[in-house]
């Protein structure tokens, strides 16, 4: 198992946001969970990332019970082992597309020729071999989404987390963008874990888990 959560809970106040949850998923499998505004997908989709920890649980990913590390080993964890991609691009917009890929190969320590070799091969596996030198401002919307998931992938993590990634596209692109992920999949073996509203996307997935009121249901 690449992730293997349990009983992990969540609170906000006296709000109890996530119940017990237990999930896991293999390498190389691609696991979508829905469910509707509320549910608590986004809120474990963080603490599966290691954005947010939970108040009760256990979650070992790739082999290390991340729970047990100081705040310094886990941003040294996540930046090594773990990969996001959100509805908004979040890309810094006075950096081009090779440059904003290549900043969490330099916050992992690599050489600079190191991280342009591998940025510039992401890039090209993204279909935007010619675009390298483009900042988002000069990129279309599913463009700068593929910078994004090359940025996420930079450093060959275990695991890949997307929230919505689709969500702000037309449809021609989210097509496009749901076919990339299982092109990853098949060449890189990516673990992808995906929140989504999109039946479409769901369905082309190896799973799907509902969420309702902080649970799984069936």
């Amino acid at each position: 198992m690449i992730i293997q959560a349990q009983g992990i809970e969540k609170s906000f106040g006296t709000l109890k946001v996530l119940k017990g949850i237990d999930f896991s998923a293999e390498k190389g499998e691609v696991v979508s969970i829905m469910g509707a505004s509320g549910a608590g997908k986004s809120t474990l989709l963080t603490i599966l990332g290691t954005l947010s920890t939970p108040d009760g649980g256990s979650l070992v990913i790739d082999g290390t019970d991340v729970l047990k590390l100081d705040s310094k080993g886990l941003s040294a964890f996540r930046n090594r082992k773990i990969g996001f991609v959100f509805q908004a691009h979040h890309l810094l917009p006075e950096f081009t597309a090779l440059e904003n890929v290549m900043i969490p190969a330099f916050i992992a320590g690599r050489s600079d020729s190191e991280a342009k070799e591998e940025a510039t091969r992401l890039l090209a596996l993204m279909g935007l071999a010619d675009r390298v030198s483009h900042k988002p401002s000069e990129l279309s919307g599913g463009e700068q989404q593929r910078v994004a998931i090359a940025r996420a992938l930079i450093n060959n993590p275990a695991v890949l987390f997307a929230d919505e990634p689709s969500g702000n596209l037309d449809s021609a692109t989210k097509a496009e963008i749901h076919a990339l992920f299982f092109e990853l999949r098949e060449k890189l073996g990516q673990t992808i874990i995906i929140v989504t509203h999109d039946p479409e996307l769901a369905a082309m997935c190896d799973r799907t888990l509902n969420m309702k009121d902080g649970l799984f249901i069936d």
